[in-house]
């Protein structure tokens, strides 16, 4: 009989960023590293689609932004940006209150318990954003992260002809110049069945190939997706379908997001929703210990009940009706090789 893929005894979070893990959008600091005015940046994307088709072109939002910025690349604005460049102003990204501390502790919490740490049960942490990999992997949370989708740019791009080549010219002043990967609020669900399947811990496991309920590496039922507003519902409907957990965060500050958070559960988009504050003893928190906890037990009940429904009753000495009868005669003792 074989064996299955992955034993399932991971719990996984899974995190939006932007307004999320932190108060604003990621790429302020890289704003201010050039001079550049963000509200404008902001504004000038918001007009690109409509200005675009007004020329009889039509392109995505979600795409938008990125292409914009690698244009005040080209333009002058930003000309020198580059990976580098991007993971030196993840450095500067302010978090909300308890991070990333959360992230560390609530390893720890899963180890507390004997019965977890028996089962060798493990939480992990996963991003997944439409912000860019760059920013995030030079950010103070990158250490305690898993692995992270989001958008990341090609620098020096090969030229036509590049496979006829020995050799490189190596441009110390490279530039980001090209959309290396793209993740919008729809192609955030491909990241949750690539968590799901395994396929970014072994890539022979394509995201697309079919895979058992029991071979997937983390079952849908132990995640929990945490995000901020409406862009996430294609992913809050994948983790609610599939038996997760689906929590939606608030700036404290801002009330229209707690408006915006109680209309999501109101239609049932999520399970719960609180502040954005990661604190021990704050409300998210606590919900979102008590969630991870209660999959843990669920993981501990599963496994423990697997094992004795598969593990055959040791044998035992038959009684005749005679033996039956005689009450006063001490029971044999069976042996442990018998």
């Amino acid at each position: 009989m074989a064996s299955p893929l992955f034993t399932q005894n991971i719990v996984a979070c899974i995190w939006d960023f932007d307004k999320t893990l932190i108060p604003a959008y990621m790429q302020a600091p890289l704003f201010r590293r050039y001079g550049v005015d963000e509200q404008t940046f902001w504004s000038e994307t918001n007009a690109l689609a409509e200005n675009y088709r007004r020329r009889g072109y039509h392109i995505s939002p979600e795409i938008s932004y990125l292409n914009h910025l690698l244009t005040y690349v080209l333009a002058g604005p930003m000309a020198g940006l580059n990976n580098k460049v991007l993971r030196e102003c993840g450095r500067e990204i302010k978090f909300y209150a308890g991070l990333p501390e959360f992230f560390k502790s609530s390893r720890a919490w899963v180890q507390e318990r004997p019965e977890f740490k028996k089962h060798e049960i493990v939480l992990e942490h996963y991003i997944v954003s439409t912000g860019l990999a760059e920013m995030i992997r030079g950010s103070a949370i990158a250490p305690f992260v898993d692995h992270i989708w989001a958008c990341e740019f090609i620098e020096s791009p090969l030229r036509p002809g590049f496979l006829k080549q020995n050799e490189f010219v190596l441009d110390a002043a490279a530039e980001i110049a090209q959309i290396g990967v793209m993740i919008d609020n729809t192609t955030k669900t491909r990241a949750i069945f690539e968590i799901n399947k395994g396929t970014n811990k072994n890539p022979a496991i394509d995201v697309n190939a079919k895979v058992t309920p029991e071979d997937r590496r983390i079952p849908i039922q132990n995640m929990i997706y945490i995000a901020d507003g409406p862009s996430d519902v294609p992913s809050f409907s994948v983790v609610k379908k599939g038996g997760g957990k689906t929590y939606a965060v608030y700036n404290p500050a801002v009330r229209a997001e707690f408006e915006q958070n109680d209309r999501l559960r109101q239609s049932g988009r999520i399970d719960h929703y609180g502040p954005a504050d990661y604190t021990e003893g704050s409300p998210t928190t606590n919900w979102l210990h008590l969630q991870i906890e209660k999959m843990c037990e669920r993981i501990v009940t599963d496994r423990e009940a697997a094992v004795a429904s598969r593990v055959a009753r040791p044998p035992r000495h038959l009684n005749s009706p005679d033996d039956d009868k005689k009450t006063a005669r001490a029971p044999k003792q069976t042996s442990f090789l018998e």
